[in-house]
């Protein structure tokens, strides 16, 4: 037994030292300390050794075991040092080359033109409100005065879910949840997206953005909703914009008009960029119907209001001189990187 064991271990410092690899040396150690290695076999035939031959044995077989094992952590440990100093040498860092960049991303032109909006409405004291994009008819037409025989309601502008759900075509449903709680006087913005069956174009686009802003007191007047709407010009495009209203018809106000902005590349001279008007048209917005405060619980005996409209979109591209919508939902870099 005890030559046998000699020989085992001997065997083993031999492939021990003929290994040239990690991998070679755990081989090792399976064919020799594993489960079903020659050690291993050796001791279970410990049961046909004399017993008094046994604890000699055993301390032999451990001996042989404590070698082996000596051996191998001493080589593995030698091997993975030169492996790792061949690794370093290989893959030398130039502390002198600079440094990579970090390609830190930024808001989308959209996003700013929102917040921008945002900043100006809340500095006179609005609010920012949100509403759901999956709206019941009601909320998206009949309160707002558009009956069910009005051409807005067709199937071929609306997406319509069933029946009585569809996806909103206009934030101004966002308003009409916020009147109907009663909480008065209320002074609102409500951005959100929207959705219009309409072809993809430069100007167009089945979803885009609008911002709708409310305004519900007493003894609110058309003066109130052109200074409100005078004064966010002039924050949003320049202290020299000038505003006009041209009258308009919406189901929802009465009555209603459409505001133009003097163009701020020429000052209201004529250029290319306002197609040599002048002018540059940017909004809806009129006095809210009585029949729509009556709808939602308010007495328009004793309140009243203005309501506007504009798409975000729409600013962007006016104050980042865009001239095609759909760059701004390409998500070409290229294009992205100028904001």
């Amino acid at each position: 037994m005890k030559e046998k064991l000699e020989q085992i271990k001997a065997e083993a410092l031999r492939q021990i030292a003929s290994s040239d690899a990690l991998d070679k040396l755990n081989e090792v150690r399976v064919n020799y300390l594993g489960k079903k290695g020659e050690l291993t076999a050796v001791l279970k035939g410990m049961k046909d050794v004399a017993a008094e031959e046994r604890p000699k044995v055993g301390q032999l077989v451990n001996e042989t075991r404590e070698e082996i094992e000596r051996v191998l952590e001493e080589t593995v440990r030698k091997m993975e040092k030169a492996v790792r100093e061949a690794k370093m040498k290989q893959e030398v860092i130039d502390v002198t080359l600079p440094a990579r960049k970090n390609n830190v991303g930024h808001r989308h032109p959209s996003t700013i033109a929102l917040e921008e909006v945002e900043r100006i409405f809340i500095g006179m004291g609005y609010e920012v409100v949100e509403g759901p994009e999956v709206e019941k008819d009601y909320y998206n037409f009949e309160a707002l005065n558009i009956p069910a025989d009005h051409p807005a309601k067709d199937e071929q502008d609306t997406f319509y879910i069933t029946g009585d759900i569809l996806l909103r075509t206009q934030t101004s449903s966002t308003q009409v949840h916020e009147m109907e709680k009663g909480h008065l006087p209320i002074r609102m913005i409500a951005p959100g997206r929207v959705f219009r069956s309409d072809e993809v174009d430069a100007t167009h686009s089945p979803s885009f953005h609008q911002i709708e802003g409310l305004v519900i007191d007493r003894n609110i007047t058309l003066a109130d909703l052109k200074g409100t709407l005078a004064e966010f010009a002039r924050e949003l495009f320049g202290e020299e914009t000038k505003v006009k209203f041209r009258p308009h018809h919406f189901p929802f106000t009465e009555p209603s008009a459409e505001m133009d902005v003097s163009c701020f590349k020429c000052g209201g001279k004529g250029c290319r960029f306002c197609k040599g008007e002048g002018w540059i048209e940017i909004l809806g917005c009129g006095m809210v119907h009585p029949h729509v405060l009556e709808m939602s619980g308010i007495d328009p005996e004793k309140y009243s209001g203005f309501a506007f409209g504009v798409g975000l979109e729409r600013i962007a591209l006016l104050k980042y001189e865009i001239d095609d919508m759909r760059l701004l939902y390409e998500n070409d870099i290229r294009f992205l990187k100028q904001f």
